[in-house]
């Protein structure tokens, strides 16, 4: 009996101990999920990278976004979380490597180097742009121009009469084309021309050309590629679509490239959030969503509702013309850039298209 009893004891501890190592083998061969937030290296083409079934995103509704995008003339496509890229793709003939024109996405680009500007103790958004433009930029009376500061630059509220009579004013920035139709905040008007006066502000108070002063100060700190080149009558950004992307990642970290704060976090906080009570969805050439009203670009109509219903509430953008898109969602960490043609009719900012790629992307990442 004892002996059975030795016996039973023995292959009792064999079936445990094959378990156990059994269980410990599962436990080891588990795929440990990256966490924290991945910046990648300067000068690098290496990208960390994360897959939709680690994120427990719907696999099967990735196709649909992909045939959307392509039908959509898409070129470039791109989503981060935290950093990594999550998806990558490249439609109708475009690639990694090419660049591609962000039009007013690179807007944004301009209103941080206002921010770093002004950090560096150069200039004040609260100051009159005359103190950096001179006495004569526009066709206003100093009284009326002295009404009008960087911030109504930074947050379109310069006053100043942004079409008239079919003539291109819109993109003109010689004086002749800066005419007075309100005074400085008190009308909200998607001026390319005021706008673009921003770069001599960052020139005229740094002493340096803006586009140096850019690529020092944000573009090689965090590794993008690209340039300002010359298009009609407006300077444009061109990169690739990587650099959209690391650009998007920066901001989606609240102006800090790893351990380096690249924009003050007052300064950051202030361009991402409403620069004035007229168009709530608009910060300092940021585009906002979940706000209770909107402007678009060509009327000065107010909408009520978000500016994309579809996206999350906290998304903020920044769009330019022919669809380009730097989405980023701070409470999914979350960047996503689309650049390409036209996915529709042109539009300068918002378009229906959000929208619809909205839908598309939750149907993944939902």
């Amino acid at each position: 009996m004892t002996k059975y009893i030795f016996l039973l004891l023995i292959a009792t501890s064999i079936l445990f101990w094959g378990c156990s190592k059994n269980t410990e083998s599962k436990e080891e061969e588990k795929e440990v999920i990256p966490t924290g937030i991945y910046f990648p290296e300067i000068g690098s083409t290496t990208w960390e990278t994360i897959t939709p079934e680690q994120l427990n995103w719907k696999k099967e509704n990735l196709q649909d976004l992909y045939d959307y995008l392509e039908t959509k003339n898409s070129k470039g496509f791109i989503v981060l979380k935290n950093g990594r890229i999550v998806i990558e793709k490249y439609f109708n003939g475009h690639s990694k490597n090419e660049e591609w024109n962000w039009y007013s996405a690179g807007k944004t680009l301009v209103s941080s180097t206002i921010g770093i500007a002004q950090e560096e103790g150069f200039l004040s958004i609260n100051d009159t742009s005359s103190d950096y433009l001179g006495a004569n930029w526009s066709s206003l009376t100093t009284a009326q121009q002295d009404l009008i500061t960087v911030k109504n630059h930074l947050s379109m509220s310069t006053g100043l009469n942004d079409y008239v009579e079919q003539t291109l004013k819109w993109i003109c920035t010689s004086p002749s084309c800066f005419d007075y139709e309100a005074n400085a905040g008190t009308r909200w008007a998607y001026h390319q021309g005021a706008y673009t006066k921003l770069k001599d502000v960052v020139t005229n108070a740094t002493g340096t050309d803006f586009n140096t002063y850019f690529y020092s100060k944000i573009r090689d700190k965090i590794g993008m590629t690209g340039s300002w080149n010359e298009l009609t009558l407006l300077t444009l950004y061109a990169s690739d679509t990587r650099s959209m992307a690391r650009w998007g990642l920066l901001i989606e970290n609240e102006g800090v490239w790893d351990s380096e704060t690249i924009i003050n976090k007052s300064y950051y906080d202030a361009m991402v959030n409403t620069s004035q009570n007229i168009n709530k969805s608009y910060g300092y050439l940021w585009w906002l969503n979940g706000k209770e009203s909107y402007m678009g670009t060509a009327s000065q109509a107010v909408i009520s509702g978000s500016l994309v219903p579809s996206a999350p509430k906290d998304m903020f953008a920044a769009l330019g013309a022919d669809d380009q898109k730097i989405y980023v969602i701070p409470s999914q960490d979350l960047v996503i850039v689309r650049c390409g043609d036209s996915a529709e009719e042109m539009q300068l900012g918002p378009s229906s298209f959000d929208n619809e790629l909205w839908i598309k992307i939750n149907a993944v990442i939902e």
